[in-house]
């Protein structure tokens, strides 16, 4: 005699295992995502280099009215690069100097204009501000 199995296949999906995963990577991505975007706290420097010579580079200034100077010529800022590829900028290294007042966006986004015409060579140049600390 045959004797039918009351059991039948189970067509339901066991997600506790999945959920045990899930909670443990959410965990996991808790711990982690602070320490990833603290990066590292720097006091950026306030003193220049000893020894620069600027007469050997092109100095480009961002004034504190926004307005961009090529060495001594006052630029358009959508003049910028046609006017750093006739001052030979590629060619040389390339000084900027930003006022303090001007926000640290507009310096970077200055930093990138430079960077895409052509200069490898780009120094920042800023006034000595303080004692000098020892390391």
């Amino acid at each position: 005699m045959r004797v039918e199995s009351a059991r039948r296949p189970m067509s339901e999906i066991n997600v506790t295992p999945l959920v045990d995963v899930v909670l443990v990577l959410l965990v996991i991505f808790m711990l982690t995502a602070p320490l990833l975007q603290s990066g590292l706290e720097v006091e950026l420097p306030k003193l220049a280099a000893r020894g620069l010579e600027l007469r050997e580079g092109l100095v480009v200034s961002l004034r504190a009215d926004r307005g961009i100077a090529v060495g001594d010529q006052i630029v358009a800022t959508a003049d910028l690069e046609r006017a750093l590829a006739s001052a030979g900028a590629a060619g040389r290294p390339v000084y900027l100097k930003a006022d303090a007042r001007v926000p640290y966006g507009q310096v970077v986004e200055l930093i990138a204009r430079i960077r895409r015409a052509g200069v490898s060579n780009l120094g920042l140049v800023t006034a000595p501000g303080g004692p000098e600390r020892s390391r």
